[in-house]
């Protein structure tokens, strides 16, 4: 995979008009001088699943897909628009383990570059503790390989590529 660049290296038309007269317009955006079309490179929101096993061990999903295909992630994903992040993590949850969520609760977020087509996609992370319906017979889709539960001090954080779920994870063990 190539390394992703920051939005402001990769645009270089207007959205609005396609005009090449797009220009930095501070250190997050774009004007173009033709049209006066102004886009904020704006941060995206994503949710992540915290569930604990019976054992006290955290469920941890291994990545179908690149980026870092193979390595560890939490489940969840990117909030749709029109979509609170509570509802974005019972549908993701749905999509990549195939049950429901019976009750979520915040717990906290972290920034993070996400890169995709080449392009760092700047996410929000947002954690919740998540008990769901059932913890048996998952089945793991979507962007998911496999399902695997550690105990939380002795995820080895080599595995877990984005810098947010490894705070996440830092975090968690300063609760526990």
């Amino acid at each position: 995979m190539t390394e992703a660049q920051h939005p402001n290296k990769i645009f270089k038309f207007c959205p609005s008009c396609g005009s090449t007269q797009l220009r930095q317009s501070g250190d997050r955006s774009k004007n173009c001088l033709h049209c006066g079309f102004h886009y904020f490179f704006n941060t995206s929101a994503a949710v992540a699943a915290i569930i604990f096993d019976p054992e006290g061990r955290i469920m941890l999903a291994r990545r179908a897909v690149e980026p870092h295909k193979g390595q560890l992630d939490f489940p969840g994903g990117f909030v749709d628009p029109n979509e609170t992040a509570e509802d974005a993590l019972a549908r993701e949850i749905q999509e990549e383990l195939g049950t429901k969520v019976n009750k979520m609760d915040y717990f906290c977020s972290f920034p993070n570059t996400y890169p995709f087509a080449g392009m760092e996609v700047m996410t929000l992370d947002l954690a919740f503790l998540v008990e769901l319906e059932t913890i048996s017979d998952l089945t793991p889709m979507d962007d998911i390989a496999s399902i695997e539960f550690h105990h939380p001090s002795e995820v080895n954080m080599d595995e877990l590529p984005a810098q947010s779920m490894k705070n996440i994870l830092k975090k968690l063990n300063e609760r526990i």
